[in-house]
């Protein structure tokens, strides 16, 4: 089932996104491209308070990212979408913690998230261990001896200008 995402409703819920952040929107998309990859999911994210020049759809990869004119809000922007859906935004479902955007999702069949919830989905998606962390490298990590061992190889290379 695709998503409808409040964007910047949903940004203060995931850790290490703040809205006060130059690259916040970017960053978003980016762990929505990945979500998407691994979900084979379709994702609508709108923001509002779109920089002067800046209003308008963009194709980011396999997310769609709809940057709202300044006088109109995201959230008048996902009811319109939804209206213009008819009866197919029951197929969808509604990120956002917002009572008035929960509301448009409700009257036109759509299901909804809130946006903690779906922080939540999105951070066991991507970190699939259990608890949302990280899952822990297989890698061994190098005793000092072996990194002696590394350091005396290249550095015999440097010296016979095999660099």
């Amino acid at each position: 089932m695709p998503y409808l995402i409040d964007g910047h409703n949903l940004i203060p819920k995931i850790p290490g996104l703040r809205l006060d952040a130059i690259d916040d929107e970017h960053r978003l998309v980016e762990l929505l491209q990945e979500f998407c990859r691994l979900n084979r999911k379709k994702v609508e994210v709108y923001f509002d308070r779109a920089a002067q020049g800046q209003a308008g759809q963009r194709r980011l990869g396999i997310v769609t990212a709809y940057f709202v004119r300044a006088g109109q809000t995201a959230d008048q922007a996902i009811a319109m979408r939804l209206r213009k859906m008819g009866r197919s935004a029951r197929n969808w479902t509604v990120v956002s913690s917002d009572l008035s955007v929960r509301e448009a999702a409700r009257r036109a069949g759509a299901n909804h998230l809130s946006s903690e919830e779906f922080a939540t989905l999105l951070r066991n998606t991507l970190s699939p261990k259990e608890g949302g962390e990280p899952a822990k490298s297989s890698e061994t990590p190098l005793n000092p001896a072996e990194v002696e061992e590394w350091l005396e190889i290249f550095e015999s290379k440097d010296k016979r200008g095999l660099r």
